[in-house]
């Protein structure tokens, strides 16, 4: 865990907060896979395994940027 999180603290935010960027909103028409997934995942029609696969695709980036902002803040505030 702690070797994935020094990666992950060494990985060039500004790259991290593109991929971001360029993976919410992909493709952007009709409509961002990410939304779609998110609207399928709250309707309870996300079922089939590509689907759930691209939803991860997605939304591992944002889950990535938000720990490392989490652990810049924290490591400026102690």
């Amino acid at each position: 865990m702690n070797t994935l999180l020094a990666w992950l603290d060494r990985f060039p935010l500004a790259l991290l907060i593109a991929l971001v960027l360029w993976l919410a909103v992909a493709p952007i028409v009709p409509e961002p896979h990410l939304v779609e997934k998110l609207r399928m995942l709250s309707e309870g029609t996300l079922t089939q395994p590509i689907d759930i696969f691209d939803l991860l695709l997605h939304t591992v980036p944002l889950a990535l940027l938000a720990v490392r902002l989490w652990r810049n803040a924290r490591r400026s505030r102690g």
